[in-house]
């Protein structure tokens, strides 16, 4: 299975969107890719170690700070106390799941009413 990382707490600071997790991110290596888990309402976020992907899950309660931060297309940073890892590729992800979905049931009704209203 899967690691599976939530995001706690997301803020925007300095002009960047800081991702904050309760568990440490050492030797984990953006994979450049998004996936979206309709069950759960959230976008995932592929991170990779030299063993397997960890999942950092972008739960909906947090979508407003994905928004901005594409409006304003400043760097995504995931972190957890003081190590920072920056999510590369992730507004070209987000955007392109985002379209994706919209007016798509084949992600579910609700999911694709949550992102139409979000985004």
């Amino acid at each position: 299975m899967k690691k599976r990382l939530t995001i706690q707490k997301a803020s925007t600071t300095e002009n960047k969107l800081f991702l904050e997790t309760m568990e440490p991110i050492i030797g984990l290596v953006p994979a450049e890719q998004m996936l979206v888990d309709s069950a759960q309402f959230s976008f995932i976020y592929l991170m990779e170690n030299q063993e397997d992907y960890t999942y950092i899950v972008l739960p909906e309660q947090i979508w407003p700070f994905l928004k901005s931060a594409l409006e304003q297309n400043i760097p995504v940073l995931l972190t957890y106390r003081e190590e920072s890892i920056e999510l590369i590729n992730f507004h070209e992800e987000l955007e392109y799941l985002i379209t994706n979905i919209k007016g798509n049931s084949n992600y579910g009704n609700e999911m694709v009413t949550k992102v139409e209203e979000n985004f």
